[in-house]
């Protein structure tokens, strides 16, 4: 036996299987514990996403010695329709007593502070959120007390918390206790998925505790790797990683079990034929994770630190499935022998139903007129594609980013009808003290800035606050943060910056778009480089990486349409497209290797023609279950309120199923026909001898009758 098939059968051995398991089983229960530490190690504030370089979070640092930078304003704005009345207004001064008592409240509550219409009071509460442990997580409970103090004997009044703090407690609300429902709710589609993919009442449970294996294995290291390396994880990250972790170990494990099957055919012991379909299948499943892993790696690139750290935490998480499914899997299987795919069981010289299945019937009938087939299909993707000109990716306003209506967006319209829209989340400017006056006169003279505070000067800087006429995350805001930072970069030797909450969103925006356009180009090179190491040739990974592309625009471009014409958002973030770019990229590349290995395998011995569909007919179905069980994954994010996640899971599952159902099996297929040896250009393989399309219809026709 070779080096390789004696590593390959190392999982499956009549010994060494045992230890696998053993090995597994350890890993398992010292990585339960730490796994569920996870949620303690996020980093969710502004500053651990945004880019070191950016301008405000230079002012983060800056402004450290004049305002406590742990501190978040929690707004308490109470309404009346009619004029606020004396018993309003005794009401409102016993909240702000109550308000200094509760734990964590640092610093003066301001208010209350009459709105000029009379029909509306403002209180600002300073919350102190730990910097280090699990302060963030105390913030939520701080503000339900306020809102339990506000809204008691309110009588008649309108009560609402919101403002930077009120807004932290709403998302962390959606965020609590939806990672486990996330884990439940996956690992029942997957069930129901594998139940009908494998039409075995327990085969499923093999790949679905392989794959809750591999998770627990990964949260403990992302965990180990976030307290000790410096590692930053964030809410969307911890989510994701669940659905990415099942979706790609659940693909992973059909495509070895699909190929353990094929053997179990060929051989009588079922120990060889898992070391055949290791050794068959493993270079394809081994090829698809690096080029995820690496594509995921690219992002290490990135300005913002929020996309930057989601490429290592997602890469470990792939890297832990695949050693999974690689040896647990495989070990498990031959375990527990071929009755585990009961009542359908693959015995030694069984027909192999995919010869004469559903996607070999497709390639018989492609193969008649294939250039029509890719042709029509590229042209329908195509149109797909002109979506995207309605796609607004410039990011959202939090009060557009809920699919619900939580309190914190009544409150901010609430308070934008009563008082300056910006109220509470100031402008923060930090410059040389000697030119604090100059300051003070740039801030007060730009346009959106409707009051400034004095100068505050330590330590040789000045540091100044404005209050803006608009909502700190609208396009106006921002547009008045440019004007301003046009204004005090003016002064010579001031040396002035400016931050602040409408500084923190617009700089990633910019960050994300600057992440996009770089991100891009990179992951295509990489996808392009795996592939031509894989199929070694230049022609196929080309018209891959084309189709790749083509998928991603036409997924792209329908999702653009629904967000607007179906679910009615009011856009989408900046960091969309690329997040979504990623994962459609580096998930339809898997498909792809999938796909093309096996045809490589088959063109060797009967051409490139014959090989395609040969290969399309062995993987098709497990490519479309892979792409089904991977969809219904990420159609899952679809149950948490936020627009940006939904519009994440709904154009990966799309993209997936269009990529699967269309692209990989007939637009692939159908080029591959088309173009024939020349596929494998400049490899010897190109030079093979190749039935012409006439010979193959004939063929396909006679199969047919």
């Amino acid at each position: 036996m070779d080096g390789p098939r004696r590593i390959a059968s190392l999982p499956c051995g009549r010994w060494s299987k045992w230890v696998v398991l053993v090995f597994w089983v350890v890993v398992f229960a010292a990585a339960r514990p730490l796994a569920g530490k996870l949620n303690s190690g996020q980093k969710n504030d502004a500053s651990a996403w945004l880019p070191k370089n950016a301008e405000s979070t230079q002012v983060v640092e800056l402004a450290k010695k004049f305002t406590p930078s742990d501190v978040f304003p929690a707004l308490v704005v109470y309404e009346r329709s009619g004029p606020v009345t004396a018993a309003d207004q005794a009401k409102v001064a016993a909240d702000v007593r109550r308000f200094a008592g509760v734990r964590d409240v640092s610093g003066k509550v301001l208010g209350p502070v009459p709105a000029k219409d009379g029909r509306a009071l403002q209180v600002v509460v300073p919350i102190k959120v730990a910097e280090k442990g699990n302060g963030w997580e105390q913030l939520g409970p701080r503000i339900t007390e306020l809102r339990s103090i506000a809204h008691a004997d309110a009588g008649g009044l309108g009560v609402y918390v919101t403002g930077p703090a009120g807004y932290f407690a709403d998302f962390a609300n959606v965020f609590s206790g939806f990672d486990s429902t996330l884990l439940y709710l996956t690992a029942a589609i997957v069930m129901v998925i594998l139940l009908l993919t494998y039409r075995s009442p327990v085969l499923w449970v093999l790949p679905l505790t392989c794959v809750f294996v591999a998770l627990t294995a990964a949260q403990a290291v992302i965990y180990l790797l976030a307290r000790h390396a410096g590692l930053t994880v964030n809410g969307q990250s911890a989510f994701i990683l669940t659905v990415l972790v099942f979706g790609a170990g659940t693909d992973y494990a059909l495509l070895l079990t699909a190929r353990y099957r094929e053997e179990l055919r060929r051989h009588p012991d079922r120990h060889q034929a898992m070391a055949v379909a290791l050794g068959r299948a493993g270079p394809a499943i081994i090829a698809s994770a690096s080029t995820v892993i690496l594509s995921l790696l690219t992002l290490l690139v990135a300005e913002l630190n929020s996309t930057k750290s989601l490429g290592p935490v997602m890469a470990i998480g792939i890297a832990v499935g695949l050693c999974a499914m690689l040896t647990l899997l495989p070990a498990l299987l031959v375990i527990f022998g071929r009755w585990m795919f009961w009542p359908l069981r693959p015995t030694l010289g069984s027909a192999e139903p995919t010869e004469r299945g559903l996607w070999a019937r497709i390639g018989r009938r492609m193969a008649r007129r294939p250039r029509a087939v890719w042709l029509v299909t590229a042209v329908v993707l195509g149109s797909l594609a002109f979506g995207l000109t309605g796609l607004k990716a410039n990011g959202l306003q939090s009060k557009d980013s809920f699919r619900t209506k939580p309190e914190a967006v009544t409150g901010e319209q609430v308070l934008a009808r009563h008082f300056p829209a910006g109220a509470g989340n100031p402008v923060q400017v930090v410059g040389r003290a000697a030119a604090a006056q100059q300051l003070q006169s740039a801030l007060s003279a730009t346009p959106g800035v409707t009051g400034v505070t004095r100068p505050v000067v330590r330590g040789g800087d000045a540091y100044l606050e404005g209050t803006l006429s608009s909502s700190a995350d609208s396009q106006a805001a921002f547009d008045t943060v440019d004007r301003l930072r046009a204004g005090v970069h003016a002064i010579p030797g001031a040396d002035a910056k400016v931050g602040g909450g409408s500084a923190v969103n617009l700089d990633i925006q910019r960050a994300s778009r600057h992440d996009r356009n770089l991100v891009v180009p990179l992951v295509l090179v990489v996808v392009l480089v795996i592939l031509a190491v894989v199929l070694r040739a230049l022609v196929a990974p080309l018209l891959l990486v084309a189709t790749v592309v083509l998928s991603f625009a036409a997924a792209l471009g329908v999702s653009a349409q629904a967000f607007d014409h179906v679910f009615g958002f009011a856009g989408a973030d900046p960091a969309f497209p690329l997040w979504t770019f990623v994962f459609l990229a580096a998930l339809g590349v898997d498909y792809n290797i999938f796909l093309m290995t096996r045809v490589h395998e088959e063109t060797r011995r009967h051409g490139t023609r014959r090989g395609a569909l040969l290969g399309l007919a062995a993987t098709g179905g497990v490519i479309t279950s892979a792409g089904v069980v991977l969809a219904g994954t990420f159609a899952a994010l679809g149950t948490l309120p936020l627009v940006f996640v939904t519009e994440i899971g709904f154009a990966v599952a799309f993209g997936v199923l269009l990529d699967t159902f269309v692209v990989r099996s007939v637009l692939v297929t159908a080029l591959t026909l088309d173009v024939g040896r020349w596929m494998w250009w400049p490899s010897s393989l190109h030079r093979k001898r190749d039935v012409d399309l006439g010979e193959l219809e004939e063929e396909a026709a006679a199969l047919t009758r």
